[in-house]
């Protein structure tokens, strides 16, 4: 491993060019393992990072601090009694992931403060990670966090605003769901926060902004007030007082807030802030920062979490057809879903909202039409589970007692929507429903919620977050909506920050001058392929079937493929990508490799090299998923066919508009 080295004085990289520097400064350099990526820390009057890539400048000179409500500061003009080094090289063992090893390798500096703190950073090969740990006295008030992300050249941003919606007295307020805006940094606008994680292009890299281990404290927002070639961090302040509202009540909606951010502990470590470099998109789309920088699992025994598919009732709106009763929220229905569940080896079904009686706010209220127990007793005897939905007010009036009365049913978890907000009254909800679930041996899939920040790592039975533009959203989005582009683009940016509840496996699909919002009966943008290649691409450990049984009926070799597809993986390979262009995943499951590809409207042909994950020796079977070739206008026509990999590893692909590609390799 390369050793770093520290400096006591002045000190001048060369991504950073300082003109003089007061007596009273020191700072240090710090590199990665392979010497691509700096950085340099100065401590005087301000705490200040710089980070650079191959030697070329990528963020300026940025300040960090944390302003406490006593008029504290940390990070301003204290006393540094220690600087420490030191080189890690290790590996993490991932549980549910897209791999089963991780390589964690870094150079670190500890600085510590007489003012009773430390910060430390850490250089990787992916970029610069750093956070404040606090060691003091007594319990203190964060009134603010100083984050900046000044970038050294004119920059253009990949960024989600968070759009105010619904009831906009609390700008905090958002679903984390938005497609993406690319515009200069000096464009954003003002006067929106910007959800993390965000992709900045600058000096001919990209540079992704994100934030892991954000335990009982807020979510950070990005922003950029003052117009500059910069963001900013930015954090809801504590809930003073809330009250029930929203959607169908299950919401909790913020009436006023407090004038400080957090309230910590003594001793407590920060989040850790995330600023990875790259000169390639493709290591974006696979990258485990997130995960690796978590902290590990509380949870001893992890034999019971079961990953695996659902079957989905209300993207499809109860669509059984050629019964002889009427579908909606009733036990013959959910009966029908459990039964075509267990034909084809799928885990779950999943009883979505409509199952506890409407405005009650109380989960152990069930409406008549369902017989709860009954179906649990009928879904177990078929090796099916049952997870039930659950909106936030609901859930947390009773945290213990719903766990506790559920898993004594012999339900197997909970989908929990509505939370819409990542101030630390809502992270400290995230964190209690994944401990008590994991003591009932509960999954949990938060609906509803802010980005993962590693709470998959820390509780595996957490599974699954939405936080993502899915495909629910073509249920009502105009056509002005373009959710093909952000396929291709959301992989490189909110992907790395932990799996998503996406909801693919549409079988309607429909392309560009086709597609209309029709809720009863939804229909994807893209082709068929495209739909086959997002199990392959997105990453989901509790991955939908959105689709009716009907129509997975009719439409048996897609169903096969997504009835037998896994959802986490041994190993994981982007062989190909540009972000909002196409991408090209491949991931190994055993001694399978799975490929998919999806590109945007622009149709797309080019050659899959699979030497990366195949080698050159031994010979290769595959079945592949094809765009057919009127895909461009009936986005619903593939080909399915059986081949031969050929000996020199290079599939020609073409994909329509919105298109895709799917295969599944073994050795012959």
């Amino acid at each position: 491993m390369k050793r770093f080295f520290a400096m006591v004085a002045t000190f001048v990289l060369a991504l950073v060019a300082t003109s003089a520097v007061v007596a009273a400064e020191k700072s240090y350099s710090l590199s990665s393992p392979n010497g691509r990526v700096g950085a340099t820390i100065t401590v005087g009057e301000k705490l200040t990072y710089a980070v650079g890539f191959e030697g070329k400048a990528v963020l300026a000179p940025s300040q960090i601090a944390l302003r406490l409500a006593d008029g504290e500061v940390l990070g301003e003009g204290d006393r540094l009694v220690k600087a420490k080094i030191a080189s890690v090289d290790k590996v993490v063992l991932p549980q549910f992931y897209f791999q089963t090893e991780i390589a964690d390798c870094y150079n670190e500096l500890t600085l510590s403060f007489r003012e009773g703190y430390s910060v430390e950073f850490r250089a990787y090969d992916e970029g610069v990670t750093y956070r404040f740990v606090t060691i003091r006295k007594e319990s203190y008030t964060v009134e603010n966090e100083v984050t900046e992300f000044r970038f050294a050249e004119p920059a253009k941003v990949w960024l989600a605003y968070n759009n105010l919606t619904g009831e906009k007295r609390d700008r905090y307020m958002t679903s984390f769901e938005n497609t993406y805006t690319h515009c200069a940094l000096s464009e954003v606008d003002a006067e929106q926060l910007a959800f993390s994680p965000v992709l900045i292009e600058c000096a001919g890299v990209k540079v992704c902004i994100a934030e892991s281990d954000v335990e009982a404290y807020p979510g950070m927002f990005l922003c950029n007030p003052s117009g500059e070639n910069a963001l900013v961090g930015h954090f809801a302040p504590l809930p003073r007082r809330t009250e029930e509202g929203g959607h169908n009540k299950l919401q909790g909606m913020v009436r006023e807030r407090e004038s400080f951010i957090a309230n910590c502990k003594a001793e407590r470590t920060m989040p850790w802030r995330i600023v990875l470099v790259t000169d390639d998109d493709r290591t974006l789309a696979a990258n485990d920062m997130v995960y690796r920088l978590a902290s590990p699992s509380r949870v001893e025994d992890t034999s019971w979490i079961r990953p695996g598919k659902v079957a989905w009732e209300w993207w499809n709106h109860w669509g059984i057809n050629g019964v002889d009763f009427v579908t909606g929220v009733n036990n013959p229905t959910y009966k029908a879903y459990i039964d075509f569940a267990s034909k084809n080896n799928i885990e779950y079904v999943i009883l979505d909202e409509g199952w506890a009686v409407k405005y009650a706010n109380d989960l152990k209220q069930i409406v008549p039409e369902i017989d709860l127990p009954e179906l649990v007793k009928y879904a177990e005897e078929r090796g099916v589970g049952l997870i039930l939905w659950a909106g936030y007010n609901a859930f947390n009036r009773d945290i213990e007692g719903i766990c506790a009365h559920y898993s004594k049913m012999g339900i197997k978890g909970f989908k929990i929507d509505f939370m819409d907000r990542d101030d630390q009254a809502m992270v400290d909800f995230h964190y209690q429903v994944a401990e008590a679930a994991a003591r009932h041996k509960m999954l949990v899939d938060f609906h509803g919620t802010y980005k993962p920040t590693g709470l998959n790592r820390t509780y595996p039975n957490v599974i699954n977050f939405e936080a993502v533009f899915g495909l629910e959203q073509m249920k009502w989005s105009p056509t002005t909506v373009n959710h093909v582009e952000y396929d291709v683009t959301m992989p490189f940016i909110r992907m790395l920050a932990g799996p998503i509840d996406y909801t693919q496996g549409a079988m309607r699909n429909a392309s560009k001058r086709n597609y209309r919002p029709v809720s009863h009966e939804a229909m994807s943008q893209g082709t068929r392929c495209h739909q086959l290649a997002e199990y392959v691409v997105f990453f989901s450990p509790l991955s939908m079937l959105c689709d009716s049984p009907s129509q997975y009926e009719r439409e048996r070799v897609s169903l096969r493929y997504i009835a037998k597809i896994p959802t986490v993986w041994d190993q994981t390979v982007v062989l190909d990508g540009k972000v909002g262009e196409y991408i090209v995943m491949a991931r190994r499951s055993g001694s399978k490799w799975y490929v998919g590809a999806l590109t945007s409207w622009t149709p797309r042909e080019m050659t899959i090299d699979l030497t990366p994950i195949l080698g050159s020796a031994g010979e290769f079977k595959a079945e592949v998923y094809r765009d057919g070739a009127n895909a461009a206008e009936r986005a619903s026509d593939y080909k399915f066919e059986k081949m031969e990999v050929p000996t020199d590893r290079k599939l020609q692909v073409k994909m329509a508009p919105g298109g895709g590609f799917a295969a599944v390799i073994s050795k012959k």
